[in-house]
């Protein structure tokens, strides 16, 4: 007795070590077997459209022909609630062993393979376009494993932006969505891949449909010029794919909710817009207006803690091609603002040997202007070095006369410490600053023990006050010019 009770323990004490592993179990050798079944299912194959030459009629439907099968009850209900419900409540008497199902013809191979599959056996079906049809028909009959395996296998195809986007679509007619994580997650990896840059693939992204523009505009690494163009992109887009008001607020205010549009990045010129908006919900732009405004309101540091925080993607900065600023706007005693650009060490070594990052547009008295960050070759210098400038977009023959001055926060108190100032008549599209700001070479500047960089972030302030400006322009004196 005592050796029977050890030897249970073991073989209980093993099932508990396997009891994780998912094994399907292969009842291959029950299908269509009189011996292992208990049902025989009736499967009334019906046209697609309908025929003159059909054999008859079944209510309002032409059957074409019938196909019988020998099937075990308990393994399709054990896969498929349709199948458990067909064989409790549907079938009207206890003894009855003969269930009905009307198919289409179209879907008569795709059927054929489902019930193989719920036995155990591999799908025969090898092209996309076959595991597809079989996706839909398991959503049909509710079998998620099958969705969730058909999925797996069309990610095992060459995924092709015309096949990501066919893929998309499945979402809208399939009832069990979650099932097709898998899939949608690698079609949302090769829109990204491909359409990484907004600037370039503009228009091709506006022609794309809902689920593509969203993978893409989801993106946290999307190149865009900034997020203001992201706002205008998808008011446009919107009005392109959804010309009934109702039907395109209704897309706008889903999209809204998702982080589409990161509103705390927004320029505050671009959140004004927003907040008279009638394409959104007021109430719900609102909240995000003040949020964003909350959020600009906090120090840099405390900004880059709050997108892992919580997990939300609308903090997060992207690619952009002109770097987000704080701005802060004077009218008296003279017409003057301060702005405050960071830019991450990272960045500021993606520079090294020529490059240059551009500041988003600010406004001062009507003026558009922008602060640009260098490096700098080295000319009559011994080194590259880290410059910056303040430039004005403006076209025509417009000066102005402008005060300046740039300063950058040091360690180790992490004050603002002047680095440069003066006074310069600024003509339309040309630049003014200072080609070496920190008066050091660029490996001493971007070196991981320099002053300037706090936290991994080098805190860039400029400030500007116009003393007049004309729309002709003299000579302009010999300084800093940069661009």
């Amino acid at each position: 007795m005592g050796d029977f009770q050890a030897m249970e323990e073991e073989e209980s004490s093993s099932g508990d070590s396997n009891h994780n592993k998912s094994v399907t179990p292969n009842f291959e050798f029950a299908f269509n077997s009189i011996n292992f079944s208990d049902r025989i299912l009736r499967i009334e194959i019906v046209a697609d459209e309908e025929k003159e030459d059909v054999p008859w009629m079944l209510g309002n439907r032409t059957v074409l022909r019938v196909k019988s099968l020998f099937v075990t009850s308990a393994i399709l209900a054990a896969k498929s609630p349709f199948f458990y419900k067909l064989f409790t409540n549907g079938m009207q008497e206890s003894g009855q062993r003969q269930a009905t199902l009307q198919i289409l013809q179209s879907e008569e191979a795709s059927l054929m393979d489902l019930l193989c599959y719920i036995y155990g056996r591999n799908l025969s079906s090898t092209t996309s376009d076959e595991i597809v049809k079989v996706l839909i028909i398991a959503d049909k009959f509710g079998v998620a494993s099958c969705i969730r395996h058909c999925s797996e296998l069309l990610c095992n195809f060459s995924m092709t932006i015309d096949s990501a986007l066919r893929f998309f679509e499945l979402p809208c007619i399939i009832s069990m969505e979650s099932e097709l994580k898998t899939l949608i997650d690698s079609c949302n990896r090769c829109l990204v891949s491909h359409y990484n840059d907004m600037i370039r693939f503009h228009d091709e992204i506006m022609q794309l449909p809902l689920m593509g523009m969203k993978a893409i505009l989801s993106n946290d690494h999307l190149v865009v010029l900034n997020e203001d163009a992201v706002y205008d992109f998808l008011l446009k887009w919107a009005k392109s794919h959804y010309p009934n008001g109702e039907e395109r607020k209704r897309v706008l205010n889903s999209l809204l909710t998702q982080d589409i549009v990161r509103f705390p990045h927004l320029s505050c010129r671009k959140l004004k817009k927003a907040l008279t908006c009638d394409e959104f919900d007021q109430k719900m732009a609102t909240n995000l207006i003040i949020e964003a405004l909350f959020f600009k309101s906090e120090p840099s540091h405390k900004q880059h803690m709050l997108a892992p925080a919580n997990n939300q993607h609308r903090y997060i900065q992207r690619s952009y091609k002109y770097h987000p600023i704080m701005f802060v706007e004077f009218d008296s005693p003279h017409q003057q603002c301060i702005v405050y650009m960071n830019l991450k060490q990272e960045e500021c070594a993606n520079l090294f040997p020529s490059g240059r990052v551009y500041s988003e547009s600010f406004c001062l008295a009507g003026l558009s202007f922008f602060l640009s960050a260098h490096c700098n070759s080295a000319r009559n210098e011994l080194s590259e070095s880290f410059g910056l400038f303040l430039g004005m977009q403006e076209r025509g023959q417009m000066k102005v006369a402008v005060d300046y001055e740039f300063a950058a926060r040091m360690m180790p108190n992490g004050e603002f410490v002047e680095k440069h100032k003066g006074s310069y008549p600024l003509i339309a599209g040309k630049a003014v600053g200072y080609r070496n700001l920190f008066a050091i070479p660029w490996t001493d500047f971007i070196d991981n023990n320099s002053p300037y960089f706090i936290n991994g972030t080098l805190h860039l302030r400029a400030q500007l006050t116009l003393t007049m400006h004309s729309d002709h322009p003299q000579r302009p004196e010999n300084h800093h010019h940069g661009e």
